[in-house]
Parts: C-alpha cells; structure tokens; sequence
C-alpha cells in the first residue's frame, strides 16, 4: 500500500545528511526529525497500533468464548477482527518505522512479504465488509428464510473467499513484473520498500477493490433501511391495536436487528472514510497529474491503518454485549467455569 517517498533535501550539505545504509551508493536519506517530534510521533502510531491489538483480540476472544456469540454474523465480525488484528501485529510496527525513518531496515525477502500482507488484508476487510451487508440484507429483508440461506456452511464459503482471493491477489500482483519496473525504479534510491502501481493498476485497484464494493455496499444498507423503516411503522402500528407478548417481542427483535445493521454500516462508513483519501489520492497522482508528495501519502496511508483500530471502538460504543464481555475479559471472570454461559445480552432486557 506504501507509495513511494523520497527525501526532497538535496538543497541540503552532504555533511548533514544521514543515509539509511551509508555503505550502499544510492541508499535512501533518513528523515531529519528532532528527537521530540520522533518520539511524539512514535508514541501516537504506538497508540493506534495498541488499540488495533488489544481491542481486536477482545472482539476475538468474545465472538470465540461467549456461546451467544456463535452466530454466522459474528463469525463475520470474528474474521474481520482477525484480519485487524494481523494488520497491528505484522503491518503496523514495520510500516512505523518505515515512515518515521524513511528507511527499510528488514530485508527485501521481508519487503515482498510485508507487501502482500499489506495489499491482502485491504481487499480481506473489504470482501468482509461485502458479506457482512448480505447477511444484514436477508436479516432485515427477508427474515423468514435467513437461518436457511446464511447458514454455518455457506458462512465458512464466505470467509473462504474473504481470506483466499485476496492472498492469491497479493501474491500474484506483489512478485509479478507489475511491481519490479526497472525503470521506474531507477528514479528512486535503494532499500525502500514500496508498492510501485502502473496506470493501468492505479485504476483497477482502486475501482475493483475499493469504489465498485462500497458502491453496492451502499445500495444493500439503502435497502435494508428502508426495508427497516417499513417494518417499523408496521410493527409500531400492530403494537399500537394489539398489546400482545408476542407483537412487542417481534417488536423487540426487529430493533435489535435494525440497530446492529445501523451498526455495521457505520463500520462500513468508518472504512470508506479512513481509505477514501488514500486511493483518491492515487488516482490523482496517477491520472490527473496532480503532485502527492510523500508526506501526504504518508497521512493517508496512517488515516487508513487506523482504521483496523476504529471498529473495536465502535462496537464498545454501540455494542453493550461487548462491554459486558470486556468487562468480564478484564476482570478475570472468563476463566470461571461457565462463563461461556454468561448473558451477554442482559442489557438490552
């Protein structure tokens, strides 16, 4: 995902500047920050990276432990807190380093890894996202045949595809001649590690991968919520004639599956806001000519990142079962015996 980035201090005296790799000719130029702008920075991507790990391995743990969270839904959600996880854990610390040193310390090998890794776990969160939509739109649209169409076995399908596609994709992209053009490479200094997109890939990436998903993304929520709203003024309208136990328990599901929707699709416009001005950014530099530097390819790179860090606190805000499962994670309750019993949902009562 990493642009290219280039030092621009050739103004500069040859005495003051620092090399990546002083024994190589033509290695990168370090970034000349002072000590307290390095630490502070190192301190916020450090926070983002913390909050990516901790918060997803609750959201892991919980799906995983809890027996009322063993839903094809929160399998989903399971999945796509593992990918978030994987990015804190293989993405973020080495991506750190790399833009606050502007420089390459862990090897080429490493570099083609860390790339595909980087490309791979993008379009996972995406294709995610894509079925965690569908299984909302039969949910809310068509509740009365949803447990035989989002079963465990076509849910395993799903995350088959979610996790396989985008591997080959990374692999296939990463170590293929779309990204070892000499002579585009020979612009630039030695031992960085970037992703170097050609025309034709700065547009397909971001349409196939990006705009084209969310595009239907957001016509499944536009239907799911009018569907919602239908149901809720005919349920509000029934309840309203006839006060009966089973209306206000139909009443109180559609709610609970109404918000959960409104949930996801806020994750989903947490995504499209975190890497909209990345790949906005590509297609500009690739196709209208318009001059990103490294700087600002860096901002919207972090802006993305953080994204892996959004969804934990999204679901501590609008989920109370996740409160309730961080409370008794952190408390030690988990380990008692049957704590994979425990009521999660009592709040909601």
């Amino acid at each position: 995902m990493h642009q290219i980035q280039i030092n621009e201090s050739a103004s500069e005296s040859l005495d003051d500047v620092q090399f990546c790799f002083p024994s190589i000719e033509g290695s990168c130029i370090k970034n000349n920050l002072l000590t307290s702008v390095s630490v502070l920075i190192y301190t916020l991507l450090t926070g983002i990276i913390m909050t990516a790990l901790c918060g997803n391995l609750v959201v892991i743990i919980s799906v995983s432990h809890f027996r009322q969270l063993h839903s094809p839904t929160n399998f989903l959600t399971l999945s796509l807190a593992v990918a978030d996880f994987f990015v804190g854990l293989l993405i973020l610390p080495f991506s750190m380093i790399r833009s606050i040193e502007a420089c390459w310390y862990f090897g080429n090998i490493f570099c083609k890894i860390h790339s595909v890794l980087d490309s791979a776990f993008t379009t996972v969160s995406v294709l995610h996202l894509c079925f965690i939509a569908i299984d909302r739109y039969f949910a809310i649209c068509d509740p009365l045949h949803y447990s035989s169409k989002i079963t465990f076995p076509v849910t395993a399908m799903f995350l088959s595809v979610c996790w396989a596609v985008p591997t080959c994709l990374g692999f296939s992209f990463v170590f293929s001649s779309k990204n070892s053009d000499d002579a585009t490479l020979a612009f630039y200094c030695k031992n960085v590690c970037v992703v170097i997109f050609d025309k034709i890939w700065s547009l397909i990436t971001p349409l196939l991968f990006f705009f084209i998903p969310f595009t239907l993304m957001t016509g499944i929520y536009g239907k799911i919520f009018a569907v919602a709203r239908n149901h809720s003024a005919a349920i509000n309208s029934t309840v309203a004639n006839i006060t009966t136990n089973t209306e206000k328990h139909s009443s109180g599901l559609h709610n609970v599956e109404t918000k959960a929707a409104k949930t996801l699709g806020l994750i989903t416009g947490a995504f499209l806001f975190c890497w909209l001005p990345y790949f906005a950014a590509l297609l500009l530099d690739s196709w209208f000519n318009v001059s990103v530097s490294s700087f600002i390819y860096d901002m919207f790179s972090w802006l993305a990142y953080s994204n892996s860090a959004c969804n934990p606190i999204i679901y501590g805000f609008f989920y109370p079962w996740f409160r309730i499962a961080f409370r008794t994670i952190l408390s030690g309750k988990i380990f008692t015996g049957a704590s994979s019993c425990i009521n999660l949902f009592l709040a909601n009562h």
